[in-house]
């Protein structure tokens, strides 16, 4: 069972919660290094979207680097009725902050949280 309570106000964006940032950061690292993400509660929602996830990064032009902490001050999430969409801004060696963005769906259950990896992109 979840010990913290996250909103579910699907009428306003919010910061993203404490609790779902270190995965989150794993998430990324896994993209800066080229891997799929190895954590139990992530899954990729379709086979192939990792690959293109990472081909996205490529096409970009810029390098990834670690999630600095400055990314939560811009990073938000709404919660959709079944599931929060996390956007969690990505940092490049070039730019600092990118155009590029981490989509995640993430579904509370009993056991806690499943991250689902959506998609890496620049809306």
């Amino acid at each position: 069972m979840n010990e913290v309570a996250i909103d579910k106000d699907g009428h306003r964006e919010m910061s993203v919660p404490e609790v779902w940032r270190p995965t989150l950061v794993a998430i990324v690292d896994a993209l800066v290094e080229e891997r799929e993400p190895s954590l139990p509660q992530v899954v990729v929602r379709a086979s192939a979207a990792w690959s293109g996830m990472q081909a996205n990064v490529r096409e970009y032009g810029a390098r990834l680097k670690k999630l600095p902490e400055e990314s939560w001050e811009s990073s938000v999430c709404i919660w959709y009725g079944y599931f929060w969409d996390v956007l969690v801004d990505l940092y490049t060696e070039e730019e600092g902050r990118s155009d590029l963005v981490l989509q995640v769906h993430i579904h509370e259950d009993d056991a806690g949280y499943r991250y689902e990896v959506v998609s890496v992109y620049v809306p």
